[in-house]
């Protein structure tokens, strides 16, 4: 699913108008059908009490025009018209105007008004600003945010939570309504995603506004999301005649006294991953542990005790993982040099090898192109330097992976991985996936997968994606707190099959709504 600009999702409404031949406010009518299908599907006329605080600009026309199909409907409503500004859209005074022929008057808060009262058990519908907001919220409507907030009660906002904006970091935290759910229109917002800014909405959705599908289609996107529709058509399937041979050999370098348990892990998930052959590259301390508890993997060791001193092997990988357990002894970082001077096989490169290329740049010159770097925050960091906000993080983050014609995957609750200047957003995964352990697996499923035949690009995306699945369905046995890398790695198998797990139908109001959660 293809993430748009506010540029761009201007550009598409404009040309929904022009094709289907309808106007603005059409456009806006529809989209309050669709908000008023999604609330009365949930509620079912239940006797609760709905505050509606409109903007004067498209986003309160919105809520406006969502008032009166609330209105007719039964629902009891109250409506307030947060009047922030002199200048109002066309669209807006249609819609008003309309709710005025009902009788129904809303009230219109300014700097001096007295703020509503507003009970736990209420609903607040947020249609204040929308995805045009270019300056903070003035203080007395960041005080009715705050209103809002002290009141608990359940908001939604309409295509994005009120004060946020769609390409930067907010200033104050307070200047942004706190959304439990926010409904987006046609395609979510780049901004749910990134960890400044995806906190100000707990869950979101996207609504089928009936944008033009060729528009939609044919506009290309600086991020696209990715979920199963996305990673179905990237599966490469096994053929009857296959062997072994025919799926590549991935090779998994790392360890060191103390952290052989990484191999283990980056192996098996090489493994499981789908790799015909699994050889591991560790310190002689490794070997008896990896034979024996591993025993479908091949072990090479090195000639040290204790740590990578040398990487030297006589076997042909198709691919090769580097850096996990690995530590950055200074004979290891000569073995990384040595090592990357004659080289020439694509490379995953995660924990200590990333952190022995932040120490000691010039080794980044020598990385293959289209090698995979898979790195935490802080190793992020290291690469590329600190950053300014999440927007200038993904700024600098695209410079270095074009610089060094690199993958770059950013973990984190959505991991992220940027190629040639464009970002793959991921959809799964949860918090229980925050122990030792997991990233070590990211290693070598993405290694795996390279080593089958899938383009690097393919097998970070993709990785992440089957990652995340796993620790999904792990999840699910075990719980947040108890979930483990091993039990992530048993549930690889289960993400495989679970691409082509068709989902149980459930009715919905509307059959042209559609939803990502």
């Amino acid at each position: 699913m293809k993430i748009f600009s506010a540029k761009q999702i201007y550009e598409a409404d404009k040309a929904t108008i022009k094709k289907n031949g309808i106007s603005s406010d059409e456009l806006m009518e529809g989209v309050a059908v669709q908000l008023f299908n999604w609330l009365h599907y949930r509620i079912q006329g239940a006797p609760v009490k709905i505050h509606l605080f409109c903007g004067i600009g498209n986003n309160g026309g919105d809520g406006i025009a969502l008032a009166r199909h609330l209105l007719e409907h039964g629902y009891n409503i109250e409506v307030y018209v947060v009047n922030y500004s002199k200048k109002r859209s066309d669209d807006f005074l249609v819609n008003l105007d309309r709710l005025k022929d009902r009788k129904v008057w809303p009230e219109f808060l300014e700097e001096s008004s007295v703020l509503p009262e507003i009970g736990r058990d209420d609903i607040v519908v947020d249609a204040i600003f929308g995805i045009g907001l270019n300056r903070a919220p003035d203080t007395w409507v960041v005080k009715l945010f705050d209103h809002i907030r002290q009141s608990e009660a359940f908001v939604l906002s309409v295509d994005i939570p009120s004060g946020l904006f769609t390409d930067k970091v907010p200033h104050d935290e307070n200047a942004v309504i706190r959304a439990n759910h926010t409904l987006s229109f046609q395609v979510p917002k780049l901004v749910f995603f990134l960890p400044e800014t995806g906190v100000f909405t707990e869950q979101w959705e996207v609504l089928d506004i009936g944008i033009d599908p060729e528009f939609l289609t044919n506009t290309e996107t600086d991020y696209e999301l990715i979920g199963k529709n996305e990673m179905l058509p990237v599966y490469i399937p096994r053929e009857k005649f296959s062997h072994k041979g025919s799926h590549g050999h991935g090779l998994i370098v790392g360890g060191s006294y103390g952290k052989v348990g990484a191999v283990h892990l980056a192996s098996k998930a090489c493994l499981y991953a789908g790799s015909g052959l699994v050889t591991a590259y560790v310190p002689k301390c490794g070997y008896v542990s990896l034979q024996t508890n591993f025993p479908e993997a091949m072990v090479i060791t090195d000639v040290d005790e204790e740590v990578i001193s040398k990487i030297e092997f006589d076997i042909d990988p198709t691919v090769i993982g580097i850096g996990v357990g690995m530590g950055k002894d200074k004979r290891s970082v000569q073995a990384l040099d040595d090592f990357l001077n004659s080289n020439k096989k694509t490379l995953v490169i995660d924990a200590d090898a990333l952190n022995i290329l932040a120490e000691n740049r010039h080794l980044l010159d020598k990385i293959p192109a289209q090698s995979v770097l898979t790195p935490h925050p802080k190793e992020l960091e290291r690469l590329i330097g600190t950053w300014k906000d999440d927007f200038d993080k993904l700024d600098k983050a695209k410079a270095f992976s074009k610089k060094y014609d690199c993958v770059l995957v950013i973990k984190g609750s959505h991991t992220i991985t940027l190629y040639d200047e464009k970002g793959y957003i991921n959809t799964t995964g949860n918090p229980g996936m925050g122990t030792g352990g997991t990233g070590d697996l990211l290693t070598g499923m993405v290694t795996g997968l390279i080593a089958q035949g899938y383009n690097p690009l393919n097998a970070a995306v993709f990785g992440v994606y089957l990652h995340g699945r796993a620790g999904d369905i792990a999840v699910e046995k075990t719980g947040y707190q108890a979930l483990t890398a091993s039990a992530v790695a048993e549930s690889i198998g289960a993400a495989f099959i679970d691409l082509f797990a068709v989902p149980e139908n459930r009715p919905r109001p509307n059959e042209n709504d559609t939803a990502q959660e």
